[in-house]
């Protein structure tokens, strides 16, 4: 079976909340009519008892036989009967009071032959024991028959008011959804091409602000993914080309005549470096891919960063010397982590500083133990960065230098991304900071137990 819409289950329950309250409030209605009258009969039949009471008090019978019939003609609906005090039936006003009557003091009500009456008992003489007995009888069938009307405008009203109410609810849930539709509608459109669309979260109603936000958000992070996507794509096709060009000219060109078996050496010898860097490629994507999907697990041991950063100064050392870049390091602290994860990103930072490093420049290394965190920044003088460059240089295949050589083999650009996944496999976080002649980038990782 087909599911009930939204719509149709918020128009359902505004019905039946309608027809409780209506029903509820009915009912409380009828029982309030059936007190008043009940209330209005018993002062009625009181009033008569009196009147009864006094005109049978101290008179002779005939003069009693004409005041009863003097009041109980003032109410058509009234019968009497007399009863001795050992039940004997004395006299009827009517031939139509049923027999059977209550025997009991006070009121009650009771139906005979399809007329209903409301009956009042009562002594004569209240100060005798053996006082003869006075049953006035009412006919209250006319109040039976409004009340009977009433309940059938109560069940009348009941389900007039909940189809209207549900008709009116299925309108109103529509009309209140109509920003969900809107979403649905946006999300149809949605595709790889389209990720531009938005929600107009302005004209939201405030309990889909929120959620309206949340789907834009979710719209934006698509469509950069998307973005990072195709540009990644691009650029290993970019990356891979010039090599593959390469190899595949330098082959054709060697293969064209006989040659010396020396030159066929030094062609291969030329593939091997290019087949040895798109090897190098590929490992590094496979690395970050691995990253991606959280595949990257640390190995735990006991570092002392300060030996680590000095093995690494020391393999950089002869680089630096020869661009005239002074090293240094300062700070120590122990860590819990993978020596070779670590040493790798390490390195990779220390690379990109040094090949951004001017001449007489400097490369420092810094190691500062703080209350939950280690810091480990690397940082080197020289021209800073942009701060429109900042947020990209940990994209992949991003070279903040914009005179890059197409092909270069030296750097694809994918040593800061690596560095960052190593990072972030850690538990830590890296960000880049360039200001007053100096760029430094800043590894916070958590220290452990």
């Amino acid at each position: 079976m087909r599911r009930l819409s939204l719509s149709g289950r918020l128009a359902l329950l505004f019905a039946a909340c309608t027809a409780v309250v209506s029903l509820a409030a009915g009912i409380l209605f009828n029982r309030a009519s059936e007190a008043h009258f009940v209330e209005l009969d018993q002062q009625l039949l009181d009033s008569k008892l009196i009147g009864l009471r006094r005109a049978l008090q101290d008179v002779q019978a005939s003069e009693s036989a004409a005041r009863l019939a003097d009041e109980l003609s003032r109410q058509a609906d009234l019968s009497l009967r007399i009863s001795g005090s050992d039940g004997q039936r004395w006299y009827d006003s009517s031939i139509h009071i049923p027999k059977d009557l209550p025997q009991t003091s006070g009121l009650a009500t009771i139906s005979d032959n399809g007329t209903d009456y409301r009956v009042l008992n009562a002594p004569l003489y209240p100060q005798k024991t053996d006082s003869p007995q006075l049953t006035l009888l009412l006919d209250i069938t006319h109040h039976q028959h409004f009340l009977q009307r009433m309940q059938h405008l109560i069940w009348l009203t009941v389900g007039l008011s909940a189809l209207a109410t549900a008709v009116l609810g299925a309108w109103a849930a529509r009309s209140g959804l109509l920003p969900l539709r809107q979403m649905s509608v946006v999300a149809r459109g949605i595709s790889a091409q389209s990720l531009n669309a938005r929600l107009p979260e302005a004209q939201m109603p405030p309990e889909l602000e929120e959620l309206a936000h949340s789907f834009n958000a979710m719209l934006g992070r698509l469509d950069d993914s998307f973005q990072r996507l195709s540009a990644f794509s691009a650029d290993i096709a970019h990356e891979l080309r010039t090599p593959l060009s390469n190899l595949l000219t330098q082959t054709q060109v060697t293969l064209t005549r006989e040659r010396p078996i020396e030159d066929y050496r030094e062609a291969l010898h030329s593939n091997l470096e290019e087949l040895q860097w798109m090897a190098q490629l590929v490992n590094d994507m496979l690395y970050l891919a691995k990253a991606d999907h959280g595949l990257l697990m640390p190995k735990r041991e006991a570092l002392e960063l300060a030996d680590e950063a000095d093995a690494l100064l020391e393999f950089f050392a002869p680089l630096a010397e020869d661009a005239r870049v002074r090293l240094s390091r300062e700070g120590h602290a122990r860590i819990d982590g993978d020596r070779s994860m670590l040493r790798r990103a390490l390195s990779n930072l220390l690379d990109n500083a040094l090949r951004f490093t001017p001449a007489d420049g400097e490369v420092r290394l810094q190691i500062a133990e703080q209350a939950r965190t280690l810091r480990v920044i690397v940082e080197n003088s020289g021209e800073g960065i942009s701060a429109q460059r900042l947020p990209k240089l940990f994209d992949r295949f991003y070279r903040a230098d914009p005179a890059r050589q197409e092909g270069s083999h030296e750097h694809a650009g994918l040593g800061l991304a690596i560095t960052q996944s190593i990072v972030r496999a850690h538990g830590g976080q890296i960000h880049c900071e360039s200001a007053q002649g100096w760029t430094r980038f800043v590894i916070e990782l958590p220290k452990g137990d």
